[in-house]
């Protein structure tokens, strides 16, 4: 199946948004400290195992979009309304914006692009 340069766009959001997850796991095994208004380091082992499953995820979803897999976009979807959510939960439980700020401006985007007709038509969804 031929790769439509928006599903290419999605892959390397994709990519990206592994990456920051990896960051946000390692920030909170304590190998980088949180930067903002209190530059301290914090070991959260249950934040990190959820950051972690989140970088993979991302990593095999890139994968699945790379292949226009038909199931790609729904899973999309999901990942992404879930990593909104745990956004949502890391900032009301003492998080700051500082620390999520890309994570829910990306996945804004992307919940907001994949919705659009011609997205939803190249992986076979009308």
């Amino acid at each position: 199946m031929e790769r439509p340069i928006g599903v290419t766009i999605l892959t390397f959001v994709a990519v990206i948004l592994a990456f920051l997850n990896g960051i946000v796991m390692l920030r909170f095994l304590g190998f980088l400290p949180f930067l903002g208004p209190l530059d301290i380091r914090i070991f959260n082992l249950w934040y990190a195992l959820l950051y972690g499953l989140l970088a993979y995820i991302w990593v095999w979803l890139a994968q699945m979009l790379w292949q226009v897999d038909p199931q790609a976009w729904m899973f999309l979807a999901v990942i992404t309304v879930f990593n909104l959510c745990v956004d949502f939960v890391l900032l009301v439980t003492g998080g700051s914006w500082y620390d999520v700020n890309v994570s829910v401006i990306l996945n804004s985007l992307i919940l907001i692009y994949i919705m659009l007709p011609g997205v939803r038509g190249a992986f076979g969804h009308d």
